[in-house]
């Protein structure tokens, strides 16, 4: 018979919550470290071929693409012009292509920048936040093409991780900061 049913009005006392956390934090961190770098190359590969105007990477067995200057101007031109939704269109067609002499280098900057910050793990946040944006209206531009539909996330849901987690913190500088600087809040 159970405390409860004897009338004695003792109970067994509840199971200790583990104060361990659920994962490694060290593997974690250096899981998200790894994932900082593999979207910081991304992102500062794609840079380089726009800066050099090249698509095409050959390496032994391997061989890809990457997208230069033209591609870009060509993909935003195609599915702007395929695309239902509200806005996007117009803000390809009115606003970006319009004024691409300047926004193909404002891009490549973008990404080169963000891809060299993520790299070294330098305000991994804020350029995660900016690769995710790019990314992610790219996908808003594919949507009623019926195309990407799980190539392109890939795309943008990592860098999203990455700005919410401050993955800059092993491996790279923003963790070298915050203890250098314990006083300082680092926007890592």
């Amino acid at each position: 018979m159970s405390s409860s049913q004897s009338g004695e009005g003792a109970r067994t006392p509840p199971a200790p919550i583990s104060s361990a956390p659920a994962a490694d934090p060290v593997a974690l961190g250096r899981g998200l470290a790894v994932l900082r770098i593999f979207v910081g190359l991304i992102a500062f590969s794609n840079g380089l071929a726009k800066l050099f105007s090249f698509r095409e990477l050959d390496f032994g067995p391997y061989f890809g693409t990457l997208v230069d200057r033209p591609e870009a101007r060509g993909i935003l031109e195609t599915e702007a012009g395929r695309n239902d939704l509200p806005l996007v269109p117009s803000i390809v067609k009115d606003v970006v292509l319009p004024s691409y002499d300047v926004m193909q280098w404002l891009l490549t900057a973008a990404e080169l920048g963000t891809g060299v910050l993520l790299l070294i793990g330098l305000l991994s946040r804020g350029a995660a936040l900016i690769v995710f944006l790019q990314h992610f209206g790219l996908q808003l531009l594919y949507v009623s093409s019926g195309r990407f539909a799980f190539e392109q996330p890939h795309e943008w849901v990592a860098p999203l991780v990455l700005a919410v987690v401050p993955a800059g913190l092993v491996w790279g500088l923003d963790g070298r900061l915050r203890r250098n600087r314990p006083r300082v809040r680092w926007p890592s």
